[in-house]
């Protein structure tokens, strides 16, 4: 791979693990502990996150048990879960924290799939800037002489064929989180 071209590639890659990480974080029905990831408790003064101060399992599919190292805790994990958007009430037998996920309705995982579909889309765009920001330093490289009209040919052929790795990386993704949400 040209080096010239590594830096545009290095962005692709960039926008399609942001997207996996924002697919990881929509609901689809099961208990997944990385809608967790962005909560964050009180810690002595310290926000930390809910990894860091409890265990986190899935006993059941539509259950995550949130196991705190200190039972004092558990009504600051309980405040920190109620004031995220995750829309689930815990439920504490004071020493374990239980998020029951409810079953989806089918239009909400209709709904969930177009933001998921969205979502990949905005991400397709941003491939596509990388893209035309790539194109427009190489014909930039080949008005300065820096570089012939074949090798322009060739780079332009090398970031098409990224972007469309990309993209289709992006479509296969989007796919299995699509599939996930209306599987019931």
């Amino acid at each position: 791979m040209d080096s010239r071209i590594e830096q545009y590639e290095s962005k692709m890659m960039k926008s399609l693990d942001n997207l996996k990480e924002e697919f990881s974080t929509i609901r689809a029905g099961r208990a997944n502990p990385h809608l967790l990831d962005k909560i964050r408790v009180d810690y002595y003064g310290t926000p930390s996150t809910l990894q860091s101060v409890a265990n986190i399992s899935v006993p059941e599919p539509r259950i995550i048990q949130i196991q705190p190292w200190e039972s004092k805790l558990i009504k600051e994990i309980e405040k920190a879960i109620m004031a995220s958007d995750l829309g689930l009430t815990p439920n504490n037998d004071g020493k374990v924290i239980r998020l029951i996920f409810p079953e989806l309705t089918e239009e909400r995982r209709k709904d969930l799939v177009k933001d998921v579909k969205k979502r990949a889309e905005n991400a397709k765009v941003a491939i596509r800037n990388i893209r035309r920001d790539a194109n427009d330093a190489i014909k930039k490289m080949n008005k300065n002489s820096e570089i012939s009209e074949d090798e322009v040919k060739v780079l332009e052929d090398s970031i098409q064929k990224v972007t469309d790795k990309y993209i289709n990386d992006i479509d296969k993704t989007t796919e299995d989180k699509s599939k996930e949400i209306l599987t019931v």
